[in-house]
């Protein structure tokens, strides 16, 4: 019980410790962001000190973005962070997911008593680090898609009543309710910096990898090109994404068992497994010597290979 005590201590500890340094990283970028808001010659600060960062952060991240840039050829880490709105460059994010991991091999070495299982918790903590951020982003994304044909049609409304496309993208973001507010409001910044308001909307369709959203901007630019009445054409892209959500609900409630097999079939030998050596650690030693071991690695493939093709069958794109 001691050895649990010490090693729940000591992974608390490091995760403390990290999670401290990166809040007080955190803090540094926002007081320097709301510098950066004030009117020229307001006020003197030590811009310096604000935006310096502890050389162990530093070169933890420098070492950390190196590290995933070779890896991640596509950035698609920094992309699932961003649309996720994880507010974490991907180096502190991974600094986080170490520490993480960590403090998960330690606790499932002091509760198992097993080296195995300890190395187990570190990739299955890693593991979940690089899953979260892609199910976050997904999940946001999603959000975004239904309200995007409200908006539509409320900006199309803004237009008829004689505000421009962009006041009426402003109108939205200040009354409406995120995240789609949120990356509107981002839209109206970078146009209040000089960006065209069709680059900045093209950049967040880009960001944010919603096909919907891609449409839109492409009717937006064939609208720039050709002419015609803006809100007639927004009123029409709100009825089409209105139809497809529509058929999206009705999909998720066909395939709503099946998810949840792979979600409970996946889980299941796990935990079951953990348990039974949290609760009499010598029952499951056979499986993990000698050929038991093999047995253990086939029963894992097997059971990752019956979810991941139930998940390719509930797995319908609309």
């Amino acid at each position: 019980m001691s050895s649990v005590a010490l090693a729940l201590l000591v992974g608390t500890g490091l995760a403390l410790v990290v999670v401290g340094v990166l809040l007080r990283v955190r803090g540094r970028d926002e007081d320097l962001s709301s510098i950066l808001d004030l009117p020229f010659g307001e006020r003197d600060v030590n811009v310096r000190a604000i935006s310096e960062r502890p050389v162990l952060v530093r070169h933890g991240t420098a070492l950390a973005n190196r590290a995933v840039d070779r890896f991640d050829r596509d950035r698609a880490l920094a992309a699932a962070l961003a649309t996720a709105g994880i507010p974490l460059v991907v180096g502190e994010y991974v600094l986080l997911a170490a520490g993480g991991g960590l403090v998960a091999a330690l606790v499932m070495f002091a509760l198992t008593q097993s080296w195995l299982l300890g190395v187990a918790g570190l990739l299955a903590a890693i593991y979940g680090a690089v899953i979260v951020p892609r199910v976050v982003a997904r999940r946001r994304r999603s959000r975004i898609e239904g309200q995007l044909p409200d908006a539509l049609s409320m900006i199309a409304a803004s237009l008829e009543a004689g505000h421009t496309f962009l006041r009426a993208i402003s109108l939205y973001a200040e009354e409406s309710q995120p995240p789609l507010a949120e990356e509107l409001a981002e839209v109206v910044r970078a146009t209040t910096l000089g960006e065209p308001v069709l680059e900045a909307l093209e950049r967040m369709a880009d960001r944010l990898r919603i096909e919907d959203l891609d449409w839109t901007v492409q009717a937006l630019r064939i609208q720039q090109t050709t002419g015609g009445r803006l809100a007639d054409v927004l009123r029409t892209l709100a009825e089409f994404m209105r139809a497809r959500e529509e058929v999206r609900r009705e999909v998720k409630v066909l395939t709503a068992e099946g998810r949840t097999s792979a979600w409970v079939l996946g889980a299941m030998p796990p935990v079951l497994f953990v348990t039974f050596q949290t609760l009499n650690p010598g029952y499951a030693d056979p499986l993990l010597r000698g050929w038991g071991l093999v047995v253990l690695g086939a029963a894992a493939l097997s059971t990752a290979v019956g979810v991941g093709v139930i998940a390719r069958m509930v797995r319908i794109e609309v």
